[in-house]
C-alpha cells in the first residue's frame, strides 16, 4: 500500500516517534510511505516527501516533527475539502495516518465520513483529546513545567517573594493540573474552574506565612477578566499569546497581599526538546497500531490508550467532547492546597 502520514496542529515531543513507529511497520507489511507536509496544507497544494528507514531511523529522541505543521483547516469551504480529497487520489494515496489533535482529528473524521481511508492519531501536549488516557507530548510538557517550577520556587524563597508560573492549557487544565500536584504549588488555577480571587488570597497569604514565599500555577487558558475579542485561528480557536494571564494575576497578587510577586511564562518551551521515555514508548506504539488498523481496515478510527493497551476507537468519540478535568481530580488538587 501507499500510505499518506500528516501531523497537524501544535509541534510536541513525540511527532517523531510516532512517525518512526508507523513508517517501521510499514515496512513490514512492505508498504510505501509518503510523508505530507505541514499537515492539511499538504494535502491541500500536493507537498509531500519519501519516508523511508533511513528518513525515520534516528529521530526518536528529536521533538517537533520532520514533516513540518499547520493548524490549515480544509473543512472551511466545499471546494477545500474536494481539493483534499482530489489530491488525495492524484497522489495515488491508498490511505491517510492523521496525527494531531482534536481539529486535526475532527478533518479526519469528516474525510472518513466521505469515504477517505484515513485513520486517526492524537497528539497534543494539553491531553484534552477524548478516548484516550493520555496523549504523547504532555508528559514531556510537564516535565518541562515541573523543572521550571524547582527553579522558580528556589529564587522566591531566596527572595521572600510570591512567584506565578503561567503554563500551557487552553480549554483544559491538565497541564496545570499535574504540574501544580506535582511541584507541591500552593494554588493552582485551571480553565474549568472559576477564579475565585478571595479564595487563592487567603490560600496565598497562609502559605506565605509559613514558609515566607508561595508557589502559584495557573493554565494559559484560565479567565482573569471577561475577554470579548481575540484573533482567531483556522478553526475558530482564540489566539492566547498576548492574554498574559500570569503576568495579570502576579500584578493583582500583589496589590492584595503587599507582597512582592513575580511570574514566569514558559510558553513554547513546553512544545520542543527531547520526548521522555513515556512519549517515545507511546509515540512508538500508537503509529505502529496506526499501520495496523489501515491493514485490518479499520478506518474513521483511531489508536487509542487504554490502560496499558492501544486499542482502536471511532474517531468520532474522540472528536466529539473536549477532556476536561472531572470534579474527581479538582476534589484531589483541593487536598494538597494548605
Amino acid at each position: 500500500m501507499r500510505i499518506g502520514i500528516l501531523t497537524g496542529g501544535g509541534d510536541c515531543p513525540g511527532l517523531n516517534p510516532a512517525i518512526r513507529g508507523a513508517v517501521f511497520r510499514a515496512l513490514d507489511f512492505g508498504d510505501e510511505c509518503v510523508g505530507i507536509a505541514e499537515g492539511w496544507k499538504g494535502l491541500l497544494f500536493g507537498q509531500t516527501e519519501p519516508l523511508d528507514l533511513v528518513r525515520v531511523d534516528e529521530i526518536i529522541d528529536r521533538g517537533g516533527t520532520i514533516l513540518g505543521t499547520s493548524r490549515t483547516n480544509p473543512l472551511k469551504s466545499p471546494e477545500l475539502i474536494q481539493q483534499t480529497i482530489n489530491n488525495i487520489a492524484m497522489l495515488g494515496l491508498d490511505a491517510i495516518v492523521a496525527i494531531g489533535g482534536d481539529d486535526t482529528l475532527g478533518v479526519a473524521a469528516k474525510l472518513a465520513e466521505l469515504g477517505v481511508n484515513v485513520v486517526g492519531v492524537p497528539k497534543t501536549m494539553d491531553n484534552d483529546v477524548s478516548g484516550t488516557d493520555f496523549t504523547f507530548g504532555f508528559d514531556s510538557a510537564v516535565s518541562v513545567a515541573l523543572d521550571a517550577s524547582r527553579r522558580l520556587k528556589d529564587t522566591a524563597q531566596s527572595h521572600r517573594r510570591i512567584l506565578v508560573l503561567e503554563v500551557m492549557g487552553r480549554h483544559a487544565g491538565w497541564v496545570a493540573l499535574y504540574t501544580g500536584i506535582g511541584s507541591g504549588a500552593d494554588y493552582t488555577l485551571i480553565p474549568e474552574v472559576p477564579l475565585d480571587w478571595d479564595a487563592m488570597t487567603s490560600q496565598v497569604l497562609t502559605a506565605y506565612r509559613r514558609k515566607k514565599y508561595a508557589f502559584v500555577v495557573v493554565s494559559e487558558g484560565v479567565e482573569v477578566t471577561k475577554v470579548t475579542t481575540e484573533e482567531l485561528d483556522d478553526f475558530g480557536h482564540m489566539l492566547l499569546q498576548n492574554r498574559g494571564v500570569g503576568p495579570q494575576i502576579a500584578r493583582i497578587l500583589e496589590e492584595r497581599t503587599g507582597i512582592s510577586t513575580r511570574s514566569a511564562t514558559i510558553g513554547h518551551i513546553q512544545r520542543g526538546g527531547s520526548p521522555t521515555l513515556f512519549d517515545r514508548i507511546l509515540g512508538s506504539r500508537v503509529g505502529v497500531k496506526a499501520i495496523e488498523m489501515i491493514h485490518d481496515g479499520e478506518f474513521g478510527r483511531m489508536a487509542a490508550l487504554r490502560g496499558t493497551e492501544i486499542d482502536s476507537i471511532p474517531l468520532a468519540d474522540a472528536v466529539n467532547n473536549l477532556k476536561s478535568v472531572p470534579q474527581e481530580w479538582v476534589d484531589l488538587l483541593k487536598v494538597f492546597s494548605k
